[in-house]
């Protein structure tokens, strides 16, 4: 799953926030001189991505990408993923998209000095440009998949894996919409941190 989903199975508290989102960016991190709460974050955030790639919805979600485009498929899904979270946001939170990015960013900010350095600059490009309001829209995950796709340093067909999310649109959502509870029921059950 890619930040946003990771940052509402979180707990809202600082330290959930951070650990949450440290499993992108745990390389030279020394976990078990982190706070416990850190930690379980951190465990959290390995739970929803080994249940995530696991999960038959999203196994069989790859399956529609052609070979060419299968190699980044993941990173388009969760990208995609998300914009679904936000698009059905009222199906799985009784606080508003806009109050729960409100509080994230504010709990993110207040742990941003404790974070590795390459966390703090994607949290901090995160919230100055407010990623998930792009989310929001077919066109703001196209142009977020377009900027990583530029960013890889080999030829690849990451972009055109945006031509695969638009044809399969409605089939990815209803793939969605199958896996993401039972998500929230697999963190909640397990309870590395206390229940969302």
């Amino acid at each position: 799953m890619n930040y946003l989903a990771h940052l509402y199975l979180s707990q809202p508290t600082v330290d959930s926030h951070y650990g949450n989102l440290l499993g992108d960016f745990r390389k030279g991190v020394n976990v078990a001189a982190l706070p416990f709460s850190v930690q379980q974050g951190l465990q959290n955030h390995y739970l929803v991505d080994r249940f995530t790639d696991s999960h038959p919805e999203v196994m069989a979600a790859k399956q529609v990408f052609p070979k060419s485009q299968r190699r980044f498929a993941p990173v388009a899904l969760d990208m995609i993923f998300d914009h679904f979270l936000i698009k059905n946001w009222s199906s799985y939170s009784s606080i508003t998209f806009d109050d729960f990015c409100y509080r994230s960013f504010n709990l993110l900010r207040e742990g941003m000095p404790a974070m590795p350095v390459p966390m703090q600059r994607t949290v901090s490009h995160m919230i100055e440009h407010h990623w998930f309001n792009s989310y929001a829209s077919f066109d703001g995950i196209t142009y977020a998949i377009t900027r990583v796709a530029n960013s890889i340093r080999f030829a690849n067909q990451f972009a055109r894996s945006v031509d695969t999310l638009g044809a399969q649109y409605s089939l990815l959502e209803a793939q969605f919409r199958h896996f993401f509870p039972a998500l929230i029921d697999h963190v909640n059950a397990h309870a590395i941190e206390e229940g969302i």
